[in-house]
């Protein structure tokens, strides 16, 4: 039996989100038992990028109209300056993550996948860490920001960029496992 068997995690992304902290999360999830799903505000693709340069094309299993938190156990939030600032202002987007905080369950955010969280409300009172560039947004939206490779706080996980990606992987399969079995 994996650590992860019968879970459903659902990764939120719109086009040209950071495409290793999409497909390295998937990777990790999936290999460790668990049913990994791509949310986006549309279908029936997404877009990813590596760094600058166009990645490769990823299909949608759920727009959000269609997805709903109760039927997950875990979200990932992917980055990518693109995805991350079309995401944060989505009302659909907002509620999704919202749902997930409100039941408490495991949240795994990298690289500019937090301006989400700032934008609905969510890290008064949290300890994460990010790219860089957004200290002053969670600061000022009343989290404490920490340049940490991966920092787990609750139900959270948040790293800084791609390189972070084997210790994200893993401190959120931690956190799912814990939860699971709680």
């Amino acid at each position: 039996m994996t650590p992860l068997q019968d879970l459903r995690i659902a990764i939120l992304v719109d086009d040209l989100f950071e495409q290793a902290e999409l497909a390295s999360p998937k990777q990790a999830l999936e290999d460790a038992g668990a049913n990994v799903s791509i949310v986006a505000p549309k279908g029936p693709s997404v877009t990813g990028l590596h760094h600058a340069d166009k990645g490769d094309t990823f299909k949608v299993d759920l727009t959000l109209d269609q997805a709903k938190a109760d039927d997950f156990d875990g979200l990932v939030l992917p980055g990518g300056v693109f995805n991350a600032d079309a995401l944060r202002v989505v009302p659909a987007a907002q509620a999704f993550v919202k749902a997930f905080e409100r039941a408490q369950k495991p949240i795994a955010v990298i690289c500019h996948g937090p301006w989400l969280l700032v934008s609905a409300g969510l890290v008064r009172g949290r300890t994460l860490t990010s790219w860089p560039t957004l200290q002053d947004d969670i600061r000022n939206a009343g989290g404490m920001w920490v340049d940490r490779e991966v920092v787990t706080d609750r139900n959270w996980v948040s790293s800084r960029k791609p390189d972070d990606l084997p210790a994200f992987n893993r401190a959120f399969i931690e956190l799912l496992t814990q939860h699971a079995h709680v």
